[in-house]
């Protein structure tokens, strides 16, 4: 037993060293991040909302975003692969707010505006996208690197 408390000390010293050295000024657009998805859910007029995983909707478990190119891909894509541009950037409320627009593929109406907004205090993420009768809601939380 006492094992375990030693155990759950540590982990939760590690747990708030870790928090505290990350700060506001990290998710204010001054620093790239490392993006992880946790949670993706999917919403049509039809069928109402479900979860879905993140690759159903064809959307990468870990994505960059690189403030100074004002760009977001996968984070396994190479230097040659397509990214998201990054439109509009601004603060509200202790939010950042980025937008954009995707085309989708060649020859099909699959295009759709998106909104992140990023808590500047905790690097929480919420994205919102929606095209032709398809709406996302994507749950995701985000480090500096």
């Amino acid at each position: 037993m006492k094992r375990s408390m030693h155990i759950v000390s540590i982990f939760i010293a590690t747990f708030l060293v870790a928090g505290s050295a990350v700060g506001a000024g990290d998710f204010d657009g001054s620093k790239n991040l490392l993006v992880s998805v946790i949670r993706v859910m999917e919403c049509t007029l039809e069928d109402g909302c479900r979860e879905v995983a993140p690759t159903a909707i064809e959307l990468p478990q870990f994505l960059k975003i690189d403030f100074d190119k004002k760009t977001i891909k996968s984070a396994a894509a190479d230097d040659n692969t397509p990214a998201t541009t990054i439109e509009r950037q601004e603060m509200v409320d202790g939010k950042l707010i980025l937008q954009g627009a995707e085309d989708g593929y060649d020859k099909m109406r699959d295009g759709l505006g998106w909104t992140i907004a990023l808590s500047e205090e905790t690097g929480q993420v919420v994205l919102t996208a929606s095209g032709d009768q398809v709406a996302f809601v994507v749950f995701a939380a985000s480090i500096p690197f």
